[in-house]
């Protein structure tokens, strides 16, 4: 039997149906290993032309991540995305982006072309 609505906890998590303040299956995942620097670059291939900066190497949980996206997203007045240790703004920031970074006191360089 599905779980199709509960308003008991709020949000829950798909994979183990708790709270996702109380999710057990984040502790599950790994958080993904770097070298400290956080690289910043710009992609374009494989989106139908549309720009995309691409932040990849914080070595955050998926509920940071979530959280710096939003911020970041938030400056820049644009929409994307924070899954699987990337981050995701939609249009050319790279350089917001970076400026950023490097105020949140993190090892920021910019990544590709």
């Amino acid at each position: 039997m599905a779980l199709v609505y509960s308003t008991d906890h709020g949000r829950t998590c798909p994979g183990c149906r708790q709270s996702l303040a109380a999710c057990i299956c984040k502790a599950a995942k790994p958080i993904p290993a770097g070298d400290g620097i956080v690289r910043v670059s710009r992609e374009k291939q494989g989106r139908g032309g549309k720009t995309v900066t691409v932040v990849r190497g914080l070595t955050l949980d998926a509920i940071s991540l979530s959280a710096t996206g939003r911020q970041l997203r938030a400056a820049c007045g644009a929409g994307g995305t924070a899954r699987d240790g990337v981050i995701e703004v939609q249009g050319d920031h790279a350089d917001q982006v970076l400026e950023l970074l490097r105020k949140q006191g993190l090892a920021a360089k910019r990544a590709g072309g």
